[in-house]
């Protein structure tokens, strides 16, 4: 009787098994010695595919990337929905897989879907009528805020044990034993309160630019340039539309 074939090891195959395991046990447990074990293959074969450690973990976090719905930045929606819809894509990926998030906060590297998503983020704003600084500062915060809150739980750092929380030394404390109860409920909301505050920032601070152009095209200064009075009108309208993140 012929003996079960071996599926075939690929690059596909390997960051699967890569992801999984650090996943489950953590960064420290990826290993080439652990990763062949966890195939049934030798270790030198997996250098076959990544010649080291640094470009197999490159390629596992450009696959939780990959994991990122962009469609919204090509849809046409107003800039402050996009980047709502595209956030909560991005935390979602990232909450899956939250013994990654340390190595992708490092930033894009060399890794496509990464450079696609920065590509994306900074393509929408540029086009809505934001200063291509400005649009590299807005990018660089929304990464901040995003892998920041996948990075860990508040609600679970607070130990479930009532007695630790002792009102002469913690007086405004007294609940913080349930939190971790309400686990979810607390980093989601944590989330979402967070996000609706950035977006409400950044709409005010658009539109103030928006009337910092009009007054320059009024005294014949353009140093914003057009594409800040075209993103001024395109933001008043998603205004009235109730899809500004207001």
């Amino acid at each position: 009787m012929p003996r079960p074939r071996t599926p075939l090891l690929n690059r596909e195959r390997i960051v699967a098994a890569a992801l999984r395991l650090v996943d489950e046990e953590g960064l420290a447990a990826l290993s080439t010695r652990r990763l062949a074990g966890e195939l049934s293959v030798s270790g030198p074969s997996l250098y076959n595919h990544f010649a080291t450690k640094d470009e197999l973990l490159d390629a596992v976090v450009d696959g939780v990337i990959g994991e990122v719905d962009l469609s919204m930045f090509g849809a046409g929606a107003p800039w402050p929905e996009a980047l709502r819809a595209w956030a909560r894509s991005y935390r979602a990926a990232l909450a899956a897989h939250p013994n990654i998030v340390p190595v992708l906060a490092q930033g894009p590297g060399r890794r496509p879907n990464a450079l696609r998503l920065a590509d994306a983020v900074f393509g929408c704003l540029v086009e809505a009528g934001w200063p291509r600084g400005q649009a590299t500062r807005i990018g660089a915060l929304m990464r901040y805020f995003v892998t920041g809150s996948a990075l860990a739980s508040f609600a679970a750092g607070f130990p479930e044990d009532a007695g630790l929380y002792d009102a002469a030394d913690y007086p405004h404390l007294g609940e913080a034993h349930r939190l971790a109860e309400h686990r979810a409920a607390v980093d989601e909301g944590a989330f979402e309160t967070g996000l609706e505050a950035l977006l409400d920032g950044l709409v005010l601070r658009f539109e103030r630019l928006g009337r910092a152009g009009q007054q320059g095209s009024q005294t014949g200064d353009q140093r914003l340039g057009p594409a800040v009075h075209q993103g001024s009108r395109a933001t008043n309208a998603g205004r009235s539309s109730g899809s500004t993140g207001s």
